[in-house]
Formats: C-alpha cells, structure tokens, sequence
C-alpha cells in the first residue's frame, strides 16, 4: 500500500472524475482495496512460496537467477560491488550485464533477507506492483475504478505475466511498465515535478534491467507522445520539450550502469545481425490465444510450451479479457483504444518472426533490432495493451451490448474450429485428449464470462468480484503450473560439491571444471516431469550457472554478453557435440571434465597447468591464424603464448624464458602474484581479457596484454616481481558521477520545488 502513498505524495493526479460514484463497484475497488484484493489473490495462487515453504526452480530461475543473486549476494555483505564473475567463461563481466540487477535499489529485498524466501517474494512482489500499476494507469484513461481493477488483475495474470516469474529482473522491468508510462504521459501533460518523478520511475525500470521490456516501453510512449502531440491536448511547445528531458533524465540517472553495459555491449559477441529469429510465435500460435494447450508439448518440470518456440511457457490473457479487448477495438471510440489496438497489432506481426517477412525485412533496415533476441518477446506490446483495453470496454459496457454477444458467439465459434483442427490434423506428438480438455474449458470460461457480463449489465451488486474471480480462475487454470516449486533445500550451497567429491577440486585461482560439448547439449534436451529431479540432476552436471552455489570455477557459463574474443574461444568448444582440443583444455586450467557419453559424472584430468604460468615464447599471430593455433595438437600453453602483432613494440622477450610462479591468488576481482625470472618474461593468466582490467607490476603500471586471443600476460623484468591484476571499470565510475549529479538535482526539484511549473 506504500507505493499508493508515494504516488499520492510526488504528485500523481489519482483522483478521476467516476461515473456514478454512488456505484457499489466504484467504492469497492479504490486503490487501497484493490492492492488488498490482488495480493489476496497471489496468496491465494503461490501460499506454499509466500510461507516459504517452496521457492520457484524451473529453468532460469534456478540455473541463472538464484545463482546469480546467491553471487551478488556473497558480494554484497563482503561490501563490494559485482564488477566481475570469476566462476563462469574463464571469468565475465557482471555488474555491465544489467539483467543481474547489481544496482537496482528493490534488490536489497534479496541481499539482506534469507535468499531461498525472499528472491521468489522479490518477484511475486513485482507481480502484485505490476497490477497496481496497470490499475492506476487504466484508472486515470477510463475513470473508471472497476475498469482498472479488472486491468489490474489481467496484467498480473496472464500466461505471459507468470511466465516472466523465472526471470526476477525480467518481472521487475515489466512491473516498472505502467508505471512509467503514466509517469511520463504526466510529466509532458502537466510538468513541474512530476518531469522529474518520471525521470526517477523510469530509471528505477532501467536499474532493473530487461533491455527489451525496456525499448519496447520507450516505442510505445513515444508513440503516444506522437499521437498527443498531433492532435495537440496539451500545448505542443510544452510537450514538445518535456519529454526528451525526461528522456535525458531517465540515461543521466541509470548512467551508473547504463554506461557499463553499453561498453560491454560495444565488446561482446552481440555484434549487429548476432540474433536469429528462432523462437518465433509459431504461425498457427494466435490460436494459443483462444486454447493455450493446443499444438504443443510438456517440457522439463512438466511445463507446457509451443512447438517451436520455448521462450515464454504461454501468453494467454484469459478468455475474458480477449472477448472484452475486442469488443473495445470494434465499437469504443477513443483515440487511446485506436493508439493500444495498433501497437497489439505490430506487436503480433512481429512476434510471428520469420513466419511473415515483415521483422526479417525491418531487422534489415534497422540492424540493431537484431539484439533482440527471439521474436516472440515481442508480443510484451499486445499483453500490455489487452487489459486496458478491456477496461476501456467495461467502462461503456453498457454502450457495447448489441456487440458483446456476437464478439462471444465469434470466439465460441473459433474455439470449435481450432479444437476440429488439432482433432482432425494433430502434430504427431500432441496429446489430443488434453488439448480437447482445454479447449472445453476455455470455452465453459467463456460462457461463464458471459455470465458475469449479463449480471453486470443488470447491475447485479456482486458481478464485478465475480468477473474478476472468473478471470484470475482461468489463468490459473489455463495450462498446469508455469512454475512448479521444490523445497528450499535443493539450492543449499555446496550441495553438488559434497555428492561430486571430485579429486582434485576445482577452485578458484587453482583449477576448473569443464562440462563437455555433448553434456551441454545433453541438458537443453534432459527433461524431466518431477522438477526437483530435473533441477538436481542439472545441478550435478553444473549446467548454467549453477556451479556458483558450490563455488566451482568453470570454462563455460550462461550470460547474455561475453566477451567477444572469449566467445570466439569458447564457440570452438561448443559449436558440435564432439570437439575436443586437449592441449588448450590444459591451459584453461581443467581438471575435471564431463565424462564421455554422460551428463553427470565427472572424470579427472591430470594434465592441466596452473592458471599462471611463465617463461613463454611469444608468437605473434592474427586472431584467426591465433585461433587455429590454440586447437593443433602441438600448441603447449607452458611454452608458447600467441599475442597480437599490435603489441610487438611493446614486447622486448623473443625467446622462451627461464622464469618461476612463486606464488599466486585469485580474488572476485584482484590477481596477486609474485614471480621470479632470470631475464624478462611474460606471465600468463589464463583469465579472460577484458580492457576494464588493470596490471601493475612492482606498483608500477604495466601494459596488459590480450594473450591466446582471449586471455592476459603482463612482460616483467629480470628479478623477483610482485604483479597485481585489478577490475577497475571506468564507465561505471564516470556513470555513477553523472547519476549522483543527477539524482541529487532530480531530488531538490522534487521535494524543494514542489509547486513551481517549468516553461
């Protein structure tokens, strides 16, 4: 009930002119009752989760969010920042990575408080923030309170929605949605303070990370900035200036980590055209709007997904939420409902991907949508828009009743087609039985919808609660969980390295593990129906990310952006099932290995060499020449080190040197080693190069080089040295300035200078 406080305090104007304001559903659903009413109802969904009884585990929950937040976690009370993961890829950047959240304020929730209760909290807390926001949002458009509870409740039910439960800071982002863009429709409309609350809103959405939710919340207020502007309801010279400065506002405040990533981005794989277009909405996949179990199949956890596409477990609105956002987009005239029921519409265009040639033919002309990775992410505008615009129906219900009935009577109809079509033409793996079963009970949902609606019209006292129970029932009931949950236990850290018992030990600065080509393929293709089995069996082969609950160094890892020369290296790896380079294995450090024709068992290797080494030949070799060399049977990491011929003038040593680690130690983000050489010679680290870090030898700084294409050496001189490598990030430190100027000023307008407007 806080964040109702808050809007009231900074200045949003909640108070709507209500039509009829003697009218029961009216004085029910205030926002007060309405926040009580929607955390009742994920009580009511997830109580084993909010007891803390069971916490979320599939698939990227348990493999890249709870790790990562365990990660952080470890850093946070250690009172440092997570510039840096020296566990996953030979070591990777991640505060740059943005999706981890390192610097988004709300994730203190998960930091200080017992990490198996309250990350899943953390999320369901976004979920319930998520509702509140769509219901002031649709409030504010339709004046109408049961309207924008009824939103409320889509948003934060429906299949998209709980899908998004697994990424923490992918609900988080999502949550931030309406709230930004009631923030920032405020804030051109009227100015004053609320420019600079709208700045706040819309960095707290960028902090949360979700790159893609973000953009796609930036095009669609723009395009409702366009449309306002055109038809001119607020003075166009106002508008025409208040919204770049809440844009301005918005990157000098997320600066601190929006520079970061941008310099991450500008050195990782993701170069433009990196991004397929799999995981598009299928061709057939608008029937999954209607039955959510047709053409499909259970994958690991027992959850339901599309052939074809796996990113999102389902984006079904619920029955009446369709009916009633149809119904908006024939018979409402408001300028509102044309501006949502276009963005629903190229929304879906281009989650169809390659199965039209629209996205393929834009990606062409714009190459940088190609980081926006699997199309059917952009179905997010269509999701957002359905429950506003079915409360934009049921705010002139009483206008649209000649309509309501065939609208219904045309799904009906096509729910019948669809369940003919998956009877009569099944993929040859579908499970007919359960699709029919869906189908039915969408239709029934209809017919109850139907139901409601009629005692609506007739102004039955309870109708809205019933709708609302209605459609919150048929999201819940639309597919089996979308997120299965397990004891708390199965993420006690160190679990996988008790069983393993592996000999020796990877650890960080000492050796690494490393899962095989064929294992990590094997784990995309493990799935197991009881998700405690699943997730425990992954965790004994590390898959992801989940070697950093144990503390296991390994040579792969699950992140969204690498290092491009490290991608390089690794992609030799694990393009095919059956690659195997022995010789580079043994200077990355490997230890243990997948064994062959497993997925969880490990196997020793005694040939590996320590993570520093030195005395090398420098061979200076192109990155492509430097590449196949690494994978030749002949390459010896303890004898030759390739280096890039930009460096040649920095490099004095021709020869192979005799030099001597004396000792070494590997911190989260520090290097401490000590060496003595007989005449100059480089020292080796096989840690991944990234330009944020720094070498100094004796104190003195020292070029660090770009060593086997994707790794560091330093050169020393003769003697006995002491070489210290440290993470420093310079974007981040130049962000963080502007955002502390930034923030401070956003501050004193806010608070000191309530009243005054801005012209």
């Amino acid at each position: 009930m806080r964040a109702v406080a808050f809007c009231t305090a900074a200045g949003f104007n909640l108070r709507v002119q209500q039509t009829g304001s003697d009218n029961f559903a009216e004085k029910l659903f205030t926002p007060l009752r309405f926040g009580i009413l929607l955390a009742l109802l994920i009580f009511a969904t997830f109580p084993q989760v909010l007891l803390g009884l069971q916490t979320f585990v599939i698939r990227d929950y348990g493999f890249f969010a709870y790790p990562l937040a365990h990660f952080q976690r470890d850093y946070f009370w250690h009172g440092e920042l997570p510039f840096w993961d020296p566990y996953n890829n030979c070591g990777v950047p991640f505060l740059a990575q943005w999706n981890t959240m390192p610097l988004y304020p709300p994730a203190l929730i998960y930091l200080t408080l017992p990490l198996e209760w309250s990350l899943s909290f953390f999320c369901l807390l976004h979920l319930w923030f998520a509702g509140l926001g769509i219901f002031f949002l649709a409030r504010r458009w339709t004046g109408n309170n049961f309207a924008a509870a009824f939103a409320g409740t889509v948003f934060s039910f429906n299949g998209f929605a709980l899908n998004l439960l697994m990424w923490p800071s992918h609900m988080a982002t999502f949550a931030w949605m309406p709230w930004v863009v009631l923030a920032v429709e405020l804030a051109w409309r009227e100015g004053g303070n609320k420019i600079f609350l709208a700045g706040i809103v819309g960095a707290l959405q960028m902090l949360a990370g979700g790159p893609e939710i973000i953009f796609l919340t930036w095009v669609l207020l723009f395009a409702l900035w366009v449309q306002q502007f055109a038809i001119g309801e607020s003075p166009r010279k106002k508008m025409f200036w208040r919204f770049p400065l809440v844009v301005f506002l918005v990157i000098a405040l997320s600066a601190v980590q929006l520079l970061p990533f941008l310099d991450l981005v500008a050195h990782s794989q993701r170069e433009s055209g990196y991004a397929d277009l799999r995981w598009s909405m299928p061709g057939w996949g608008l029937a999954n709007f209607l039955v959510p179990m047709v053409f499909g199949h259970f994958g690991g956890g027992g959850v339901f997904f599309q052939y074809d596409q796996a990113w999102t477990s389902s984006y079904y609105l619920g029955i009446g939420a369709l009916w009633l956002a149809l119904l908006a987009l024939w018979k409402v005239r408001d300028r509102r409902v044309w501006l949502l029921g276009g963005v629903a519409i190229f929304s879906l265009i281009f989650a169809l991907g390659e199965n039209t040639p629209v996205l393929p033919i834009i990606r062409k002309i714009i190459p940088q949508l190609s980081f926006i990775t699997y199309p059917i992410k952009y179905v997010l505008p269509a999701v957002f828009a359905a429950p506003l615009l079915a409360a934009f129906a049921l705010a002139n219900l009483q206008g649209l009743k000649k309509r309501l009935a065939i609208v219904g009577t045309i799904l009906f109809l096509l729910i019948a087609a669809i369940l003919f079509w998956a009877w009569r033409f099944p993929f040859p793996t579908d499970n007919v039985h359960t699709t029919l079963l869906n189908g039915l009970s969408r239709a029934g949902f209809l017919i109850l919808t139907g139901g409601a609606l009629l005692l609506l019209m007739r102004e039955f006292k309870f109708a809205p609660l019933i709708l609302i129970f209605i459609a919150w029932l048929d999201v819940l009931t639309h597919e089996p969980t979308q997120n299965p949950t397990v004891l708390p236990s199965i993420y006690e850290p160190n679990l996988a390295r008790a069983d393993l018992k592996m000999n020796p030990q990877p650890g960080l600065g000492g050796s690494r593990a490393m899962v095989s080509p064929a294992a990590a393929i094997g784990f995309i293709n493990f799935a197991s129906s009881d998700p405690k089995e699943n997730y425990f069996a992954k965790r004994a082969g590390y898959c992801a990310d989940v070697n950093l609950l144990d503390g296991v160094p390994k040579v792969d890892g699950f992140f969204s952006l690498t290092p491009r020369e490290s991608d390089d290296v690794l992609s030799y790896f694990y393009r095919t099932t059956d690659a195997s380079f022995p010789r580079l294995e043994d200077f990355m450090g490997v230890s243990q290995i997948t064994a062959p024709g497993e997925m969880f068992k490990w196997q020793p290797r005694e040939t590996f060499l320590p993570l520093v080494t030195a005395g090398q030949k420098p061979i200076f070799l192109d990155d492509e020449k430097t590449l196949q060399a690494l994978t030749q049977s002949d390459f010896d990491g303890n004898k030759v080190v390739f280096l890039p011929p930009e460096v040649k003038s920095f490099v004095t040593v021709s020869n192979q040197t005799s030099a001597k680690i004396l000792n070494s130690k590997f911190r989260n983000q520090t290097v401490d080693i000590e060496v003595e050489a007989q005449e100059p010679s480089l020292v080796v680290v096989a840690q991944t190069y990234y330009h944020n870090w720094r070498a100094s030898v004796d104190g003195q700084p020292a070029h660090l080089l770009r060593a086997n294409d994707a790794f560091q050496a330093v050169e020393v001189p003769a003697g006995r040295h002491k070489i210290f490598f440290a993470y420093e990030d310079c974007a981040f430190r130049i962000g963080l300035a502007i955002s502390i100027v930034a923030l401070l000023g956003c501050l004193i307008c806010l608070f000191l200078l309530p009243a005054r407007k801005i012209q």
